[in-house]
């Protein structure tokens, strides 16, 4: 095991730091002592290193999770639903602990680490109760004599692929459904935030949960031949991907060798569309919590603001009141609303959008380069508001994933849901408007698999989260959302007389 210092950290509890993958319900490292070093993006300073495994480890991994298949599919639905309570309760009990870390190796403000480590716990809670909940169906027969009955199952091993941006909600999510499901799991973290992951497998120990139910592999050199393994491998029965398009291009044609089940929440590039009518108060109000929310680092974040040639300039400036006012710095120091971006290249993405559409006529109001740009290692970038964005700049074709709002004046209806749908993706879309028929009308009319209306957060355990076109397959959350996780199986019983 690598030898760190847990004071970097600065958790009450130092316990749940692991810098070992979980495997089988045992704490290994790589075979080749191989590790990677994971780094704070605000401090850039080292947190420690965990192992970077590769295919023979994640091999192990499936296997222990096979093996306890069997047992753990026969649990009960009590038991399921009291092991996922008491993970719940060990994520309240240490959430102050696990809210910094997120922020730690993240470096998102500490008020959203702690706004996600609820949300995380919350997955949990929802589909304990869930896991008493999985109905099957009788069919009346056509044919005399014969009753159809439907059964659900789980579906076996599940593969669960998930981002740096929300590093613990992310797995809760997928994790959540499959164990109340029956599932076993093997995880694979993003390599910039592995320590969420690990306090998350730490938390299942301490909870109860069988060897091998739930297993983690880290690794960063080897993404791709790990990624490739849980996709192909026979023994895994669904692969679930949280990420970007191109990535989850890549996952589904590997998926697709054994025609195993697949949950996909690929890239965003949400519309947020504010009308002559809106309430100018509640869009910018919301507008900042939709558009700058973990530095603009969401899938379902606003990415192209419209907002109607009569209230552009009130809401413009009302939006830059409230930007300027924000505090960038270490997450983890008081009064900081918003942190670094997650690496330089993230920078880099967002700065090259502002710089193209200035080229094309953008105006900047607030920021529009780098906190400290003589240093070309940090990832400060500051919020940034433009105006005057024209449609076909970077901003409004691409996803930007960072504290950039951008906006571009709209007309007509017609105009707005033209631009609007203009896109190959769509997860998340945003309008505001006091007409309930045009809230109706444009809220159906959006190509996207969720919409805020007057609102701009939407996310909830409760609610069915995924989009349509390169957004993504399948749902997640919800009342069907463990049914991700689960196979119907169809018996028809004969002989029974008329």
């Amino acid at each position: 095991m690598a030898t760190f210092d847990a004071s970097v950290f600065g958790l009450k509890d130092s316990s749940l730091i692991k810098t070992q993958g979980l495997i089988d319900g045992k704490w290994v490292d790589a075979k080749d002592r191989s590790t990677f070093q994971v780094t704070n993006p605000a401090t850039l300073e080292e947190l420690a290193t965990v192992p970077d495994m590769g295919v023979e480890e994640t091999k192990e991994a499936i296997d222990a999770a096979a093996r306890a298949f069997p047992s753990w599919s026969a649990t009960t639905p009590k038991h399921k639903q009291e092991l996922l309570h008491k993970l719940h309760n060990l994520m309240v009990e240490h959430h102050d602990d696990l809210s910094r870390l997120i922020t730690i190796e993240n470096g998102k403000a500490l008020s959203d680490a702690i706004g996600e480590n609820r949300y995380s716990a919350s997955f949990l809670d929802w589909y304990a109760a869930e896991a008493l909940r999985t109905y099957g169906d009788h069919i009346p027969s056509v044919v005399p004599g014969l009753r159809n009955v439907v059964i659900k199952q789980p579906v076996g091993v599940v593969a669960i692929l998930t981002p740096w941006n929300f590093p613990s909600a992310m797995i809760t999510r997928k994790l959540g459904a499959a164990l109340a499901a029956g599932c076993t799991a093997v995880i694979k973290p993003a390599p910039e935030t592995p320590f969420s992951a690990l306090a998350l497998a730490e938390l299942c120990n301490r909870a109860g949960f069988p060897p091998g139910v739930v297993n983690i592999v880290t690794t960063q050199k080897n993404v791709v031949s790990v990624g490739k393994e849980m996709c192909e491998s026979k023994t895994v029965k669904k692969v679930t991907f949280t990420g970007s398009t191109n990535v989850a291009k890549l996952l589904y044609s590997m998926a697709a060798s054994t025609l195993k089940k697949i949950s996909i929440e690929a890239g965003g590039n949400a519309p947020f569309i504010v009308f002559d009518d809106a309430n100018i108060d509640e869009a910018v109000t919301a507008a900042i919590a939709c558009k700058f929310r973990g530095g603009g680092q969401t899938c379902v974040c606003a990415n192209r603001l419209y907002v109607h040639a009569s209230v552009y300039d009130e809401f413009a400036s009302k939006l830059a009141a409230q930007v300027s006012a924000f505090k960038v710095g270490n997450g983890v120091a008081d009064g900081v609303t918003h942190g670094p971006l997650i690496h330089r290249r993230a920078l880099e993405k967002v700065h090259s959008h502002v710089e193209d559409a200035v080229s094309r006529g953008a105006s900047v109001v607030i920021g529009g380069k780098p906190l400290t740009p003589d240093d070309p290692s940090s990832s400060f970038y500051h919020p940034t508001i433009l105006t005057d964005v024209p449609t076909d700049a970077l901003v409004n074709t691409e996803e930007t994933f960072g504290p950039l709002a951008s906006l571009t004046k709209f007309e007509t209806e017609e105009e707005v849901l033209h631009l609007a749908n203009n896109v190959d993706v769509g997860l998340a879309g945003y309008l505001f408007s006091r007409d309930v028929g045009r809230v109706w009308r444009v809220a159906e009319k959006l190509e996207v698999g969720m919409v805020g209306t007057n609102v701009g957060m939407i996310t909830q355990a409760a609610i069915p989260f995924g989009g349509i076109k390169e957004s993504g397959i399948g749902r997640e959350g919800g009342p069907r959302g463990i049914d991700e996780y689960m196979n119907e199986k169809l018996i028809v019983f004969g002989g029974i007389g008329a």
